[in-house]
């Protein structure tokens, strides 16, 4: 017998390696959404705020839940210290009113963080490289598990009365007085 390989075993793994590629590549295609990091038709926006979280580039940007744009850029402002955050909005979403806010949120406990912008009811809307005014920034979640579990019973200081308030009040006017 002879230990030569047949054409039905090349041909296995000449498929074998050809799904492999492909799967790579519907991979990489579901990832990037079909841009490949070209730029689309969009329009940039800016956005300042105190604190990202774990924003990243190419986060998604969106609108009651709906991706409309993703993060193009994040840079901090040498002046101010705050973090500028482009965003990459997509050209069907130009009429975004002027008066829009901008929030860091997370997706779930542990997910990515995204931008989701609120659209106000202003009638002027927002023109390309223009700021979004109203920002909030990102939550720390460790921050606020620490305050939690680090305030004591009954919520910490915060609960504690204060000097004035455990002397004994002095009688109001309406009050006779013994």
């Amino acid at each position: 017998m002879s230990s030569s390989r047949g054409p039905g075993l090349e041909f296995a793994v000449g498929a074998f390696l050809v799904l492999a590629l492909g799967s790579l590549l519907v991979l990489a295609i579901a990832s990037t959404n079909g841009r490949f990091g070209f730029s689309g038709d969009s329009y940039e926006l800016t956005a300042r705020f105190s604190n990202l979280g774990q924003l990243r580039r190419q986060a998604p940007v969106r609108v009651g839940g709906v991706t409309i744009g993703r993060v193009a850029g994040i840079e901090l402002d040498p002046v101010r210290f705050d973090s500028i955050v482009t965003l990459a909005i997509d050209d069907r979403y130009r009429d975004m009113p002027i008066d829009t806010s901008a929030s860091i949120l997370t997706g779930g406990l542990l997910g990515e963080s995204y931008v989701d912008l609120q659209p106000g009811g202003d009638m002027e809307s927002l023109q390309p490289g223009e700021e979004i005014a109203f920002t909030s920034p990102a939550v720390d979640l460790m921050q606020l598990v620490g305050q939690y579990m680090f305030s004591g019973p009954g919520g910490g200081a915060a609960a504690e009365p204060a000097a004035e308030d455990t002397a004994d009040p002095l009688p109001s006017p309406e009050e006779p007085t013994p």
